[in-house]
């Protein structure tokens, strides 16, 4: 470890609100290295292989908890627009409201066929 700005109970204090549950056990996974726990035994608390910590540590030390966020992912771009994404929930929803054989209710109030 080269980023020690941090100590194990702040990173352990940060872990709680930051609201992702992947980034947190990474957070605490980097306190129980900072413990001096082996990475292999940190690693197997929560729940990774030791060769994913080893990453998760190089992406601390370039970036701090930061770093411990899930990049961006590129993927196939949405066939659709925005637009007629709506549209077509409209449609969807129109059709569940008006056939309620198709065995799926929409929204609280609905009550299914089945």
């Amino acid at each position: 470890m080269t980023r020690l700005e941090l100590s194990a109970t702040e990173l352990r204090q940060r872990a709680s609100p930051c609201g992702e549950g992947r980034v947190a056990c990474r957070v605490l996974a980097i306190a129980h290295v900072l413990e001096g726990v082996s990475r292999a035994a940190a690693a197997s608390a929560c729940g990774m292989d030791r060769q994913t910590l080893r990453d998760w540590v190089h992406r601390y030390n370039a970036a701090g908890i930061a770093g411990l966020h899930d990049a961006q992912r590129s993927g196939r771009p949405p066939a659709l627009s925005q637009a007629q994404m709506q549209e077509l929930k409209g449609l969807v929803l129109a059709l569940a409201l008006i056939s309620p054989m198709m065995g799926w209710c929409v929204g609280a109030a609905s009550t299914c066929a089945r």
